[in-house]
Order: structure tokens, then sequence, then C-alpha cells
């Protein structure tokens, strides 16, 4: 019998790391409804230099994409920035908190102590946490963005809508593309000053801060306190979920993200950047508008980068011509693709009874975020226990 041929073993390509494609670029679009309006707050309420802020941010924005090689974008700090637009806390105090948070964040990763958290801290709680960002950030949307032009924005609002529900998920023309240069075409159109564009353009460069020890224990106190409860929850424990949920192939650890968490927030304090976070929001949204990897965080930090060289002297009037209702269906969008991530409990009545609890104990309370992980943590394992009976 003659000698069978070898049969040819062709070998595939690894998948992509980093991408740069329509898809890409309409995924940079899905976080930009959380992100502009936070940032804009700090600007205002704090007279922090938006040059230094807005670079740092999109500089931070492409190192995450680079590093993760998947769409996980960084973040604000939602409760310090919360705090400091009510408080009006200065520069200075925001600089020294994000140092205080990034060694404790750092701290945390390098001891394992992270580790023994999300061991400690069961799933239907993670998804809780999940589904109360989802009906925050709902509530925003449907309650300030959407209802902001009035009778116009309501039908701007309802136009993108519709484009997003009918082209959700097209890989051909993605929805978000879309969806933003309607917003840009109505900018244009009805709101830009060409005037106020100009005074805007010009080359800023970020300033070198150096915190004081003063500032970092004020800021420790006011700042990053009331912000780690979020961050484990949300910033951590949840975007190391997503991650499993959207690429169980890829082994990243609670551990390396705290890390590359701290790591960020030791180094953007001393240019004028705001603290920044990973967020299980963030990469849900990047997702569910075409991104795959991180490609389209690169892309959306070089907008804020862009931003911040040439347009920081004016930035927070040019953002204010983009209409918040196409920002709300955004947002709306990231919200529903959040909350549907509590259909993988659906088979048990009491892990879903605990993820609906901890969901509305985070978007319904002060310190929620806190409240829900303790609450909902002790009512899991009271249940496993037979302590509590809510049913299988």
């Amino acid at each position: 019998m003659p000698p069978q041929p070898s049969p040819v073993i062709t070998a595939q390509a690894p998948p992509s790391r980093i991408r740069f494609d329509r898809n890409e670029l309409a995924g940079a679009f899905g976080d930009l409804g959380t992100d502009l309006p936070l940032l804009i707050g700090v600007i205002a309420a704090s007279g922090v230099d938006s040059a230094g802020l807005l670079i740092v941010f999109g500089l931070l924005q492409m190192f995450s994409g680079f590093w993760y090689g998947m769409p996980m974008p960084v973040q604000p700090l939602k409760a310090f920035a919360a705090l400091v637009i009510a408080q009006k806390i200065p520069g200075r105090i925001i600089f020294g908190g994000g140092l205080a948070i990034g060694l404790s964040m750092l701290v945390l990763s390098v001891t394992g102590l992270i580790d023994a958290l999300a061991r400690l801290i069961p799933k239907p709680v993670v998804r809780g946490i999940q589904f109360g960002l989802a009906l925050q950030l709902s509530t925003l949307a449907l309650k300030e963005y959407v209802p902001a032009d009035g009778t116009s924005g309501y039908a701007l609002a309802a136009a993108a809508f519709v484009v997003t529900v009918l082209l959700l998920g097209n890989r051909r023309w993605p929805a978000s593309l879309l969806v933003i240069s309607l917003g840009v075409v109505y900018a244009l159109v009805f709101k830009l000053d060409l005037a106020t564009a100009q005074q805007a353009l010009g080359l800023h460069l970020p300033t070198w801060h150096i915190p004081q020890r003063a500032d970092i224990l004020t800021g420790a106190v006011l700042l990053a306190l009331p912000q780690i409860p979020l961050s484990l929850g949300n910033s951590i424990l949840a975007t190391r979920q997503v991650i499993h949920d959207h690429y169980p192939a890829k082994q990243v650890s609670v551990r390396q993200i705290s890390f590359t968490y701290g790591l960020m927030n030791l180094v953007a304090p001393f240019f004028g950047g705001f603290p920044v976070c990973h967020g299980s929001g963030g990469m849900v949204g990047h997702y569910a508008f075409g991104a795959r990897t991180g490609g389209s965080v690169v892309l959306y930090g070089g907008l804020f980068l862009v931003l911040g060289l040439f347009f920081s002297q004016g930035f927070a009037d040019i953002v204010q011509i983009f209409p918040l209702p196409i920002l709300g269906v955004l947002l709306l969008f990231e919200a529903l693709t959040l909350a549907t991530l509590l259909r993988d409990l659906t088979s048990s009545k009491s892990d879903l009874t605990v993820a609906l609890l901890v969901g509305v104990l985070c978007s319904g309370l002060p310190y929620g975020y806190l409240v829900g992980l303790i609450v909902g943590t002790a009512v899991y394992y009271a249940m496993r226990r037979g302590w509590v009976g809510l049913g299988k």
C-alpha cells in the first residue's frame, strides 16, 4: 500500500489583542455617556487644569487597551467625582486622595488580600452590584439625559433608540457610529458656536504636581475611604466577572486588575490626572457596541488625548454642544446589557433574590455599594446555612 500523504496542518493565527476597524471605533463610544459628565463636573467644581486631566485620562485609556488587549477602559472614580462635585474639593486634595487609593489597591494586590476578598464575596452579590449600576445608569439616562433638550431632544433620542435597536450587534453597520453621527450632525446644525471653538484651539501640556503629606491624608479620609467599597465591587470583582463572561479563555485575576488600578493612580496625580479605575459598566458598554479587542480603548484614549492637547482651554464649552439625549441612549443600552447579566442566576430563586436585593440597595442608598456588599454577602451565607429560607 503506497504511503499516504501527511495531512496539511494549517496554523491558526492567535486572536487579535489590538485591532482598529469600524467595530472597534463603534465600541469606543460605549462609555462616553458615563465619563464626559463626570469629567466636566470635576473640572467645573475643582478648578483643576483640564489639559492635564484630559491628557492623562487619554493616556491611561491607551495603557489599559494595550496592557489587556481587551475592551477594558478606565473610568473616573465615581464616588470620588461625586464628592468633588458636591463639596468643590480642590485639586491638591484630589491628587492626594488618588495617591492614597492607588497605594491601597497596590497593597491589596501585592499581598494577595484581594484574592481572599474575591473568594469571600459570592457571584450573586457581584451580579447584584452590576444590576445596581444598571439601575443607576438607566435612571441617569432617562431622567437627566434624554429630556435635556426638550421636545427636539425626545425626537432625537427616539431616532437614536430606533437605530440602536435595529443595528445593535450588526458588525457591518455598527449602531453607535450611526448614533454618534446623528448627534454630531444635530450639534453642527443647531448648537455649534464657531467663536467658542476657535478660542478653545491651542496646544496645552500637563503640569507637574507633588502631593503633600497633609493632602494625601485628607484625600484618604474624604475621598479614598468612600470609594473603596464601590471599587472593590464594581471595578475589581464585577470587572473580573465580565471578563470571564466574554473572554473565558483569558486568565485575568482580581490581583492583576487591582495591580493596574493601583499603578495608574500612583502615576496620574503627579501629572494632574483624575483618579481612575477599571469598571464593568465601561467594558460592557464597549463590548455591547461592537468592540472585541483593546483597539476600542486605544481609540477612545486618543479622543481625550487630542481634546486635552488642542482643545482643553474650552473643553467644558465645546462638549456642551453634543446633545445629551444621544448620550442618554448609549447609556441606556449599556445599562440594559449590564442588567441582562442576571440571566445566569434565573435557575436559582435564592441567588436571583440576593442579586436583586444587592442591586436595589446599591442603587437606592447612600454608600449603597458598601451596604449591598455587606448585606448581600451576609444574606447569601445565611441562606446557605439554612438560617434564611427564600426557596430554591
